[in-house]
């Protein structure tokens, strides 16, 4: 396909799946207290803008924390397990244990250890930014070959310049497909902990929409959270391109 259906063809088919969402689900008899149209929808967007801004900004703010810190965990704990394969083989058991546990389970947990205020919702955000990257950072770490590695080593090498010159630049595409990943769960790591105890944030207007029946403002809200994801998701795309260009593959 050429540049210009590749454009088109994802354009048309959204604008099919809103006119079958605006024209007809109606015409099948779906109520508009459960699925209001994509019309109803965005009048919603703009009357309850300042509302949405509201909410999104201490729902940004989680998930942009729990993006850094989940993320600068697990490449911290991946060099780690590298360079200790005891510790690797001792800890990484845990880790993939931890990992098993649904989010939606761990999240009372870790409101009840840390409170009902920020940190929990930036622990839970963190949490589910942690394991892909952690898998991932150490695949990357690992992918040059003895030769290479022989190479380095014949070159007189510190073990900083191998890592630095050799481990980094092959583990970067693997890290930034991590990444790209956790932009987007970090939003729903923030949302899962603003529902479990919140009073501000998209998933506690989520929440409030949902049990008042607000359908339009819960759809507003929804579209929203997945817009913030997007926003998150483009900003690691670009900063993929900016580096990759000094450090190509």
């Amino acid at each position: 396909m050429n540049r210009a259906t590749t454009i088109l063809l994802p354009i048309l088919g959204a604008a099919s799946i809103l006119l079958v969402w605006q024209f007809v689900l109606p015409l099948m008899g779906v109520p508009a207290f459960i699925v209001p149209t994509p019309a109803t929808v965005a009048r919603k967007l703009v009357t309850d803008a300042g509302l949405l801004a509201a909410n999104a900004l201490p729902t940004a703010l989680e998930s942009v924390l729990g993006f850094l810190i989940g993320n600068l965990a697990a490449v911290l704990l991946a060099v780690l397990f590298v360079y200790s394969r005891p510790i690797r083989a001792a800890y990484f058991p845990a880790v993939l244990f931890f990992n098993t546990i649904p989010i939606l389970a761990l999240a009372p947990i870790i409101v009840l250890i840390f409170g009902l205020g920020i940190l929990p919702k930036i622990v839970i955000a963190a949490v589910i930014c942690f394991f892909p990257t952690l898998v991932n950072m150490i695949r990357g770490l690992e992918m040059p070959t003895r030769s290479e590695f022989e190479l380095f080593r014949i070159l007189s090498a510190s073990p900083f310049e191998t890592f630095w010159r050799l481990r980094v630049p092959r583990s970067l595409p693997l890290l930034f497909t991590s990444l790209k990943i956790a932009a987007t769960t970090c939003v729903i790591g923030a949302i899962v902990g603003e529902w479990i105890g919140a009073n501000q944030g998209l998933g506690a207007l989520i929440i409030q929409s949902t049990f008042n029946y607000q359908t339009d403002r819960l759809y507003a809200a929804v579209i929203t959270s997945s817009a913030l994801g997007l926003l998150f998701f483009g900003i690691v795309v670009l900063a993929e391109r900016l580096v990759m260009r000094r450090h190509p593959a």
